[in-house]
């Protein structure tokens, strides 16, 4: 009778099915983890607003390392205030949830809880991107929300 395959094995498997956006998707998951503890730390010394404008400075000093293309007008119109639109809902939602830190709020609750934004990604990407979901998606959808449920008791 053959043996099963080892645990390293299958784990060699599944890596090596991974899209390569997967492990670069892997970062904002560490980073916006630790940013979840940075900013109740920030909220625990300053408001929420003074915790935006140095969220923005920290963005800045990181740009030059990021950012690579000779222009930041590169692209169409169409796209530059598309992105300037997200980074106003950006700057908005960072400082809601600041705030929420700020008004008393416990890290381990409000972080997962405003990470839940996919979901509206979930429901506005068939109507505004034409992008399909499967059911999978939906139940994964049904699980995070229960996730803040659990999490909010």
């Amino acid at each position: 009778m053959p043996l099963p395959p080892s645990s390293s094995s299958l784990s060699k498997g599944v890596c090596m099915h991974l899209p390569p956006w997967f492990w670069i998707a892997m970062v904002p998951l560490v980073s916006w983890g630790i940013v979840g503890l940075l900013q109740k730390l920030s909220t625990n010394h300053l408001s929420a607003e003074w915790a935006v404008i140095w969220w923005c400075i920290g963005m800045f000093i990181l740009e030059p390392f990021l950012y690579t293309s000779p222009s930041v007008l590169l692209g169409s119109v169409r796209g530059l205030m598309w992105a300037l639109l997200s980074g106003a809902f950006n700057a908005l939602g960072a400082w809601a949830l600041l705030a929420a830190l700020k008004s008393g709020g416990k890290a381990s609750v409000v972080a997962p809880f405003t990470a839940l934004y996919p979901v509206v990604v979930v429901f506005l990407a068939p109507l505004i991107l034409r992008e399909s979901i499967t059911l999978l998606q939906g139940l994964g959808v049904f699980c995070a929300l229960t996730a803040v449920v659990l999490l909010s008791t």
